[in-house]
């Protein structure tokens, strides 16, 4: 019994020639595309395009919107802390500003 033989260069070559001219005939066989699968094809992808769009720009407005609102939540917590360190008022300015109102009712009385 002969034992297996690999095959030779000239071989393989004449295979992988075999094969890609088998592949060109597939491809010159196959029908052309329809123009109006091309144009249908094109408004699918327009379309696919469009929704992208929007979607992006639904989502940049949400995140602006978000930060929009954290910078207001800052802005409202730095108001309330700097409100709650002031310091309290004295008897003093209590009275001057109880007299100031006294003062401006009876003007406007007059």
């Amino acid at each position: 019994m002969k034992g297996y033989k690999d095959p030779g260069f000239q071989d393989r070559a004449a295979a992988s020639a075999r094969a890609k001219n088998s592949a060109l005939e597939k491809l010159k066989a196959k029908p052309k595309p329809d123009e109006a699968e091309l144009a249908a094809a094109a408004a699918r992808q327009a379309e696919r395009e469009a929704k992208a769009a929007a979607k992006r720009e639904a989502a940049r407005a949400a995140r602006e919107e978000a930060k929009r609102l954290e910078e207001e939540k800052r802005a409202e917590a730095r108001l309330a802390k700097e409100k709650a360190n002031q310091p309290a008022k004295t008897e003093a300015e209590l009275k001057a500003a109880r007299d100031a109102r006294y003062a401006a009712r009876k003007a406007r009385k007059k």
